[in-house]
């Protein structure tokens, strides 16, 4: 079954929760606990793998009960599972039944036992938590709130990063677990060593990530995909708050976009001491409000020497001055930042989302700057992509690959979307302002062309005009219809 077809199976299990009054966010999660039980037991049953879940909350106990019977041994199971310690912990945290209606919660595991689940090699639950947000998204006619990134982006970053067996990868922002599933599909056929492969799976990897529930996706997630058996390598926290002392060969991340408000500082005993706008890290050169500055600094901090990374971020990092300008001299001077892609609109599910994507490595401090040249695609003037009708594909990203050359020596070759810019240039321009464009957008009109501003003023005038005696006929319409009512 493709993801399209297992979103729209999931998407019609809401309606069996939703008829009870559900909320979407609880559907979500009792759906996410009850297919982890399923696809719990097909690991054991269709690959031999040892399940961690005791017998007595296993499915094959649970879809052999009705009415209350059911009910109560499912609450248990989760009240049980919460108390672990672990992955199977991380997942069940907090975990409550909130489907009160027994013949309902039969329905839907009645459902899901009628389905396989378990899609080897596949970003099973990423696939569904991103179409159930669409889906949402189009139901209630808002946006999804979180900025989940494209699988053909991700394996575009991965495929140019190039992780090795051996290396470590980190995403501090991780989501759903998109950046490890995708690092971790491209690693495991690189070595057929049972120690190595055993190392890849239980030492390599480390998300973190700060909304429960998607920590909650992001451990389910790796679980499934044989990452991380006993401990997690996914954990709930604030990535930004600390330094964490490790550090990683590669960092992939697309953090969350938004400014960061104020948030509380705990004190030993749980108490808030105090309340902060920024962050103060003795890592971090500057003090900013700004998140994706804040990430940008966090992630220089925690790669290793000769260590990659590949980061989405917004375009006010590249041009936001005060902080922003100190960070981007840091980064340019003591990091090689070799290439920017800079993204199309619309492939994200807030629209008019303006991103890129930095690739740079971290280099040991040295008398002249590292960064060389900055190479940048733009991906973005005069492409057009929508979620639904021309979604972004690995293949409308092969240009971009083939001029980045990755793995080869860096000998570019200049073409009408990439472009180089030497280290020279750069520092010269306003702010170390590093939002470049070259391409003329067709979609902007020729102003030359525009008429006289007092025309413009005028056919505004005129347009509110009509629309304002469309609006009384409708008032009209209105007050005739209650008249008649009474």
């Amino acid at each position: 079954m493709n993801d399209a077809a297992l979103v729209t199976r999931v998407w019609n299990y809401a309606h069996v929760l939703r008829r009870q009054g559900v909320p979407f966010g609880d559907y979500i999660e009792q759906i996410t606990y009850l297919l982890f039980l399923k696809m719990d037991e097909e690991r054991e049953e269709l690959l031999g793998e040892r399940s961690a879940i005791p017998d007595l909350y296993r499915w094959h106990c649970l879809k052999s009960l009705d009415g209350d019977e059911l009910e109560i041994r499912y609450r248990h199971a989760l009240e049980a599972l919460s108390k672990t310690k672990g992955l199977i912990g991380l997942v069940f945290k907090g975990a409550q039944n909130k489907i009160s209606d027994p013949a309902k919660l039969k329905r839907l595991v009645s459902l899901i036992d009628g389905q396989e689940w378990l899609g080897l090699g596949v970003d099973v639950k990423g696939a569904i938590y991103e179409g159930l947000l669409e889906r949402n998204a189009q139901e209630v006619k808002s946006g999804a709130g979180q900025y989940f990134t494209p699988r053909p982006l991700i394996q575009a970053m991965v495929e140019m990063t190039r992780p090795r067996i051996g290396e470590s990868v980190c995403d501090p922002a991780c989501g759903t677990g998109g950046f490890l599933l995708a690092a971790f599909d491209a690693m495991r056929t690189q070595t057929d060593d049972k120690a190595l492969q055993r190392k890849l799976r239980t030492e390599t990897f480390t998300g973190y990530d700060i909304v429960p529930d998607v920590v909650r996706l992001a451990a389910m997630n790796m679980y499934l995909h044989g990452i991380g058996e006993t401990e997690s390598p996914v954990h709930e926290m604030d990535s930004l708050a600390v330094d964490p002392g490790k550090r990683w060969d590669i960092v992939l991340t697309n953090p969350p976009f938004g400014r960061q408000g104020a948030f509380a500082l705990l004190g030993e005993e749980g108490k808030i001491t105090r309340e902060r706008d920024s962050y103060e890290r003795d890592d971090f050169i500057a003090s900013t409000s700004n998140n994706q500055l804040n990430f940008l600094q966090h992630i220089m901090t925690i790669l290793k020497p000769d260590g990659r990374a590949a980061v989405v971020l917004p375009d006010n990092v590249l041009f936001e001055a005060g902080a922003g300008e100190k960070i981007r001299r840091r980064l340019i001077e003591r990091f090689d930042l070799h290439t920017m892609l800079r993204l199309p609109t619309g492939i994200f599910y807030s629209q008019g989302v303006k991103a890129n994507v930095l690739f740079f490595d971290k280099k040991l401090p040295g008398g002249e700057p590292w960064t060389k040249t900055l190479w940048i695609y733009d991906f973005r003037t005069n492409m057009r992509f929508t979620l639904k009708q021309n979604p972004l594909k690995r293949a409308d990203l092969d240009d971009f690959i083939a001029c980045y050359r990755a793995g080869e020596s860096r000998e570019r070759a200049e073409s009408e979307r990439f472009r180089p810019f030497a280290y020279d240039e750069l520092v010269k321009r306003d702010r170390l302002n590093l939002d470049i464009f070259w391409l003329k957008d067709e979609s902007l009109e020729d102003t030359s062309n525009l008429p006289p501003p007092d025309v413009i003023a005028a056919e505004i005038v005129e347009n509110l005009e009509a629309a304002l005696t469309q609006f009384r006929q409708v008032a009209t319409a209105l007050g005739a219809e209650e008249t008649t009512a009474s």
